[in-house]
């Protein structure tokens, strides 16, 4: 009967160790993270020039700014011009400056400016008098209007 106990001994023991098996829970798999690629920052792209402002008047700032705004102005005046200009890129600001009475243009320029904010200053002046009526200012930027200011001389 000995061998009969051992025999069930070791019978229970491998029923145990089945059943110990069988309910062990599986390991989970152990997940490999995926490598995250970063991306790549899209190129900068620089604001083009843009006109802010525009203002006329008969006397100018050392900083180009005029300090009391006009759209008269006298016979004798010179007629300054400051031209407020934004942007990451370099631009050709350009003043035409007319008679729209006589469709005849007084002066016209243009100056470059570099990237960001500035602030130039045109200008036209007539020793012997403006003659009196409507004018106008063209502000382009790179050969395209982009503002017109109406004055009058009176």
């Amino acid at each position: 009967m000995k061998t009969t106990r051992i025999s069930q001994a070791l019978l229970v023991a491998v029923i145990g160790s089945v059943a110990l098996i069988g309910c062990k829970k599986k390991e989970e798999a152990v997940a490999t993270p995926t490598p995250t690629v970063e991306p790549t920052p899209a190129p900068v792209l620089s604001a083009p020039a843009a006109v802010s402002s525009v203002t006329l008047g008969n006397a100018i700032g050392a900083d180009n700014t005029i300090a009391t705004p006009l759209t008269t102005f006298a016979a004798g005046d010179t007629i300054h011009a400051s031209i407020a200009t934004d942007g990451g890129t370099a631009a050709n600001v350009g003043a035409k400056w007319s008679h729209v009475d006589s469709s005849q243009t007084v002066h016209e320029e243009s100056r470059s400016v570099p990237a960001g904010p500035q602030i130039t200053e045109f200008r036209i002046s007539k020793p012997d008098g403006w003659p009196t009526g409507k004018y106008k200012l063209e502000v382009s930027l790179d050969g395209n209007v982009v503002n017109t200011t109406d004055f009058e001389v009176k």
